[in-house]
C-alpha cells in the first residue's frame, strides 16, 4: 500500500482520499440497505452537468446542492470515486478498467465504504474476508479495496474485449450478474470528469484518458416511454387505456399475463391459493406469489409457492432486459424479497399488492427492483 500511495504522490496526500474506516457517513445507512438492489435504469445523463458538479466537489465544494442522478450523497460518493480512479491510474489500468471498477462499486455499495453487507461483505466493493480479499480492516481501506479489485480484473483473460458487466462479473461472481450494466453511463461520466483533475493524466496506461470509455451498446439507459409513466395514474383494478401486450411477447408469457389480468380487481388475501379469486372463499383469492404461480400453471410451468423461493426460479436477467412474463421482485433484500409481480410490457407490472388492495397494474416507476427472473 505504501507503494501505491507514493506513486500517487500529491493526489493521495488529500486526507479525504486515504481515510479508512472513518469515512462512512451515518446517513449512508438507509441507502446501504439497498446496496445489492438495482433499479430499472438511469435516465439519460447530462454528462456536461455531471462533470461540472463533480469538478466542483473535488475542488472543495460541499456537494450539498449537487444533483447527480444515481448519487444521493455526492459529497461522500464522489471522493470515493476519485480514490478508485486514482488507484487505477497508479496501477496503469486503462480507462475502461477504471469505468468497470466504478460501475462495480456503484452496484455493490453505491460508492460507500460500508461496514456491513451480505454475510461478511464489506467496503466499496463488498469484498469478503472469508473469500480471501483481505482482513476486514484492509477491505475497509478504499485504496486497498480498489487495488484488490484491479488485481482481480487484470487477471481476467480478455477483459478489455468484454462488456462492463461481463468484466465486473468475472471479478465479483455476483448473484445478479447483469446489474452492473445500468451504471456504465454514470461510471463513464465520473471517470472522464475525475481523470481530468489529475496533473499529467492525459495518458492512462498508454492510452488517452478518454479513449475506450464510451458506454458499450446494449443494456444501459432507458428506452423512451418504457417505465410505464406515460399511462399516468392507473385506477386500481383497471387496464390502462392504450395498453396491449407486445406482439413479440412469448406466447406462453402472453397466456400467463392474460390469465393474471382476469384476476384484476379481486381482493388480496395473504396465503390465498389464487384458485378461485372471485369465489366466496377468501383463501382462494390471490396473494402476490400465488398470482404468479397460478398464472404460469395455466401454461404448464410449475413455480414454487412463495416469493422467497420464486426468486430462485428460472434464470436471473438484467432489469434493463425485461421481457413480458418476467417476474419482478421488490421489498426486503435481493436474497429474500417480500413482493413479486409480473412484467407485462410497456413499462407495466401486474401484482397482488397487499391486504385490502385488489390485484392491479402499476408502472415500473413505482418499483424498487431487487431482482428479475425469467421462468420461460
Amino acid at each position: 500500500m505504501k507503494g501505491i500511495a507514493a506513486g500517487l504522490g500529491v493526489v493521495l496526500s488529500i486526507p479525504i482520499l486515504i481515510g479508512g474506516t472513518g469515512m462512512v457517513m451515518a446517513s449512508a445507512a438507509d441507502a446501504a440497505q439497498r446496496s445489492n438492489s438495482f433499479d430499472i435504469c438511469l435516465p439519460d445523463l447530462d454528462t456536461d452537468k455531471v462533470a461540472e458538479q463533480v469538478t466542483k466537489i473535488l475542488d472543495g465544494a460541499s456537494g450539498t446542492d449537487a444533483d447527480i442522478e444515481g448519487l444521493d450523497l455526492p459529497s461522500e460518493q464522489v471522493p470515493h470515486a476519485q480514490t478508485i480512479v486514482a488507484t487505477g491510474l497508479s496501477l496503469k489500468v486503462p480507462a475502461k478498467g477504471q469505468v468497470i471498477a466504478l460501475a462495480t462499486a456503484m452496484q455493490e455499495s453505491r460508492l460507500r465504504n460500508l461496514s456491513y453487507g451480505d454475510r461478511d461483505s464489506l467496503g466499496l466493493f463488498q469484498q469478503r474476508p472469508s473469500q480471501g480479499w483481505g482482513t476486514a480492516q484492509q477491505i475497509r481501506d478504499p485504496v486497498y479495496a480498489s487495488e484488490q479489485f484491479y488485481k482481480g480484473l487484470l487477471k481476467v483473460s480478455g477483459w478489455q474485449q468484454m462488456t462492463v458487466t461481463q468484466a465486473a462479473q468475472a471479478v465479483q461472481l455476483s448473484g445478479f450478474p447483469d446489474a452492473y450494466a445500468q451504471w456504465e453511463t454514470l461510471a463513464t461520466t465520473l471517470q472522464s470528469a475525475i481523470v481530468k483533475t489529475f496533473p499529467g493524466s492525459t495518458e492512462t496506461g498508454g492510452q488517452k484518458a478518454d479513449q475506450g470509455t464510451k458506454p458499450s451498446s446494449g443494456t444501459t439507459g432507458c428506452a423512451p416511454d418504457q417505465d410505464g409513466s406515460r399511462f399516468g395514474r392507473i385506477p386500481a383494478g383497471s387496464v390502462p387505456k392504450g395498453f396491449s401486450i407486445p406482439k413479440d411477447a412469448d406466447p406462453e408469457a402472453r397466456k400467463a399475463i392474460v390469465w393474471a389480468m382476469r384476476q384484476l380487481g379481486t381482493l388480496y388475501q395473504w396465503g390465498g391459493s389464487c384458485t378461485d379469486s372471485r369465489g366466496p372463499d377468501p383463501m382462494k383469492r390471490c396473494d402476490c406469489s400465488s398470482l404468479m404461480q397460478q398464472a404460469y400453471a395455466q401454461v404448464g410451468v410449475t413455480l414454487t409457492r412463495t416469493t422467497y423461493t420464486q426468486v430462485h426460479e428460472g434464470e436471473a436477467v438484467s432489469p434493463a432486459q425485461l421481457q413480458p412474463g418476467d417476474l419482478v421482485f421488490s421489498r426486503g433484500t435481493p436474497e429474500r424479497p417480500e413482493h413479486v409481480g409480473m412484467y407485462m410490457g410497456e413499462g407495466l407490472v401486474i401484482e397482488a399488492p397487499r391486504t385490502t388492495k385488489p390485484v392491479r397494474i402499476t408502472p415500473l416507476t413505482d418499483w424498487d427492483i431487487l431482482a428479475v427472473r425469467r421462468v420461460l
